[in-house]
């Protein structure tokens, strides 16, 4: 896993109510984690913050964000040895990363509680690592043996004989 996290969070309304998808990303692109929570403020993403410390059980080396305040309250509280960067357009990654989410969640006629969208999106993320290998960076006969190798690693998985 890289040691740049990107963060960023998402509007989605479950059931007339506004709630943040809050999801941190490697430079790679790579999800590394996700949170659904009702409010957006630094109380928040200090949870995301210990949430990910936690689950990596290591620092990063640089943290990007927007400029949302929350982070950099947050950021000084927990993390305060790291690089924060808010510089625009550096965030892209985090908000190209957006994209899948609400293409899915629209074609399952939206979600109907928070709950369910952590299990969704939680399961969403690390299922999207094992199919996008990065086509454009791949010989064809690279890309054929990557995708037959994730197709069989997904058969074992879904126990799909």
């Amino acid at each position: 896993m890289g040691d740049t996290w990107c963060l960023d969070e998402l509007f989605v309304e479950i059931q007339g109510r506004l709630q943040y998808l809050w999801r941190a990303v490697d430079e790679d692109g790579d999800v590394l984690d996700i949170l659904v929570q009702s409010r957006r403020n630094r109380r928040a993403a200090r949870r995301l913050f210990r949430k990910l410390l936690k689950r990596r059980g290591h620092e990063p080396r640089r943290l990007i964000t927007d400029t949302l305040r929350s982070y950099s309250e947050a950021h000084r509280t927990v993390m305060p040895s790291v690089i924060h960067s808010t510089r625009q357009y550096e965030n892209n990654r985090a908000e190209v990363s957006h994209q899948p989410i609400p293409q899915r969640e629209r074609q399952m006629r939206r979600c109907k509680s928070a709950a369910q969208l952590q299990r969704f999106a939680s399961v969403h993320g690390v299922v999207q690592h094992l199919f996008r290998v990065g086509r454009h960076l791949l010989r064809a006969v690279h890309y054929r043996l990557l995708r037959a190798r994730s197709l069989g690693i997904w058969d074992e998985v879904t126990c799909a004989c």
